[in-house]
């Protein structure tokens, strides 16, 4: 049967976006970021690895905003900020490798308000002095940027939190998008399928040992954009536990000094295709 498609208010849909900020290093700007979200009709907010005397100083520049951040979670790791969340999303105004594929806030808040209609979103934003790590990234699996002038491209904190929350607001009174009743997996259950993929795609050689994340991150952003459900995530979660296995297994014939077939060699009891 078909899933039915379910009616959320905009308020319904930005209650359902957690904003993150890693290890922030000022209190005005964590104040500000709460002003400006409470600005634009967001009120989920976690802080990583930030002490209980910076977030009371940041009460003097949340102003009317001061509810958020007494209702903010304070966490240790970006992991336990988005335990519970469905997709995860950092900000990075760096180029590279490992942040290939960014997107303009415009671009992706269509795509992020249609997985809170049945999921949780959690928008990542780094230090102000240098961002988001490359292990942070890890986390995400899309990447959002705003383009700035070249002369000065730095975009404050709570600046670049204003502009992403303004623009799922726009679009989240502009038009509600259609979704279904389907919850995707959640960030934890993708974290565990990716460990098992890597293990599974190291063990068939199919990663460089010296440098796997770089094909993981593509891996990544593969599943941000397709919205993994939990059942879906199972399936590739048993998938790569049987390569693992298979590559286990076929270690140890070879062991034995049978002979393993290699990918694209017809089996022994099938012969090879003619001209």
């Amino acid at each position: 049967m078909p899933a039915r498609p379910i009616a959320a208010s905009a308020p319904d849909l930005l209650s359902r976006i957690r904003i993150v900020l890693v290890q922030p290093q000022g209190a005005a700007n964590i104040g500000a970021a709460a002003r400006a979200m409470k600005n634009m009709g967001l009120r989920d907010m976690a802080l990583v690895g930030t002490s209980r005397r910076r977030v009371a100083a940041a009460a003097m520049t949340a102003v009317r905003a001061v509810d958020i951040l007494d209702g903010a979670r304070r966490v240790r790791s970006i992991a336990d900020a988005i335990a519970d969340c469905n997709l995860v999303v950092g900000t990075s105004g760096q180029g590279g490798v490992y942040r290939a594929e960014p997107e303009t806030p415009d671009e992706i808040a269509h795509d992020l308000l249609e997985v809170a209609r049945a999921g949780r979103i959690a928008i990542l934003f780094g230090p102000e002095h240098h961002g988001l790590t490359r292990d942070d990234l890890r986390f995400c699996h899309r990447l959002i940027c705003i383009d700035s002038a070249a002369e000065c491209p730095s975009i404050n904190l709570a600046q670049a939190v204003l502009l992403v929350c303004y623009e799922l607001r726009r679009h989240a009174f502009d038009r509600i998008p259609v979704g279904v009743a389907h919850p995707p997996a959640r960030a934890d259950e993708l974290q565990r399928l990716e460990r098992e993929m890597k293990g599974a795609l190291l063990e068939v050689g199919f990663l460089n040992p010296q440098n796997p994340d770089r094909i993981l991150s593509v891996l990544r952003r593969m599943l941000g954009r397709a919205v993994v459900r939990p059942f879906e995530a199972q399936v590739m979660l048993s998938l790569a536990r049987r390569m693992r296995w298979s590559a286990s297994a076929a270690a140890a014939a070879k062991e034995a000094g049978l002979r393993v077939e290699r990918a694209g060699e017809p089996a022994v009891d099938e012969p090879a295709a003619n001209g």
